[in-house]
């Protein structure tokens, strides 16, 4: 049973991995730097993503970890049908081929135009400043982004023609594709983009739309929690299709428009009766903890993900067993 945890690409030192690796972490997600075709200081083709891919790789390996994901960011190009959209998509087809040719089996990724809606952190213990989203109040104090205005009808074309091109280049590259659920998941127009990754009914749409091992879910348990439905249900629903690439665990206090990022072991999730659903359903890992609470002093984050990952690793041996 496996513990995964997350790098940026400029990140990727010897001190973190070996940090990483201490606190109990087995694999590496990266989110590389920028694959962009002939954009100088990008990587611009399959042998230098692969190259890329290669050397971190070895250099995680070389600390007893294995690169297992790349997180990738749903291009605008790809999700609001712009000119240059087949050139992106060639250019993922490149980094499935520089996966493939690195070893690298899984890639986690988004489909939203526009990011995440956060509203001012409420304070937790100790001080720590917990992620929040406040639905009345990001009413009050939306914006509107003119150049990403997209219907429910586009988002769905969209989603079709990037999934009719790249499912089948992952499945022959041998990595599974998981999608992250849109953050908050409300199934609304939010900032004029509609949001199509936002239930369970959307994600089973989804994997209607690509059938394929290789068109599969990031399990944000959090996420997942504020679309207001039983989580323990929902890893069973989705579990049980086989759809969970990996699990971002973590733990949250309120619903879909109300809700905070709390430490993993205060929510309202009895994480260890999701953990046994886990083991219920057979999944056998990666858990990553996506992220944490901001800990007053903290400045690198390490104490938060200290704390995340060796909660997980208590859960595992307690579920799973010590082996």
């Amino acid at each position: 049973m496996y513990i995964q945890d997350q790098l940026n690409h400029a990140h990727v030192t010897d001190e973190n991995l070996a940090f990483y690796r201490a606190i109990g972490v087995d694999y590496l997600t990266i989110n590389p730097p920028p694959f962009a075709a002939g954009i100088t200081g990008e990587l611009s083709s399959r042998p230098e993503m692969a190259d890329y891919l290669i050397q971190v790789r070895d250099q995680a390996a070389s600390h007893g970890l294995k690169l297992m994901n790349i997180a990738l960011t749903g291009p605008d190009e790809i999700t609001l049908a712009r000119p240059e959209r087949d050139a992106k998509i060639a250019q993922w087809i490149d980094v499935l081929h520089a996966m493939s040719d690195a070893d690298v089996p899984t890639l986690g990724y988004n489909f939203k135009p526009i990011g995440n809606f956060r509203t001012p952190s409420a304070t937790g213990r100790g001080g720590a400043k917990y992620s929040t989203f406040d639905y009345d109040l990001w009413q009050k104090t939306k914006g509107e982004w003119p150049d990403k205005q997209i219907d429910a009808e586009s988002m769905w074309a969209n989603m079709q023609y990037f999934l009719d091109r790249i499912v089948p280049v992952a499945q022959e590259c041998g990595v599974r594709l998981a999608l992250h659920p849109d953050d908050p998941p409300i199934p609304e127009a939010m900032g004029g983009a509609m949001r199509i990754v936002s239930s369970l009914d959307q994600y089973e749409r989804i994997f209607k739309m690509a059938p394929s091992p290789a068109n599969a879910m990031l399990f944000c348990q959090g996420c997942v929690t504020e679309m207001g439905v039983d989580v323990y249900d929902a890893i069973r629903r989705i579990g049980s299709q086989g759809k969970i690439v990996y699990v971002h665990f973590r733990n949250v206090k309120g619903s879909e428009h109300y809700f905070e990022e709390v430490f993993v072991d205060e929510g309202d999730v009895d994480m260890i009766k999701a953990m046994q659903t886990y083991k219920e359903i057979g999944f056998q890992g990666p858990f990553m903890m996506d992220h944490t609470p901001s800990i007053p002093g903290d400045t690198d984050g390490r104490a938060g993900h200290a704390l995340a990952t060796g909660y997980m690793r208590a859960a595992i041996q307690s579920v799973y067993g010590a082996s």
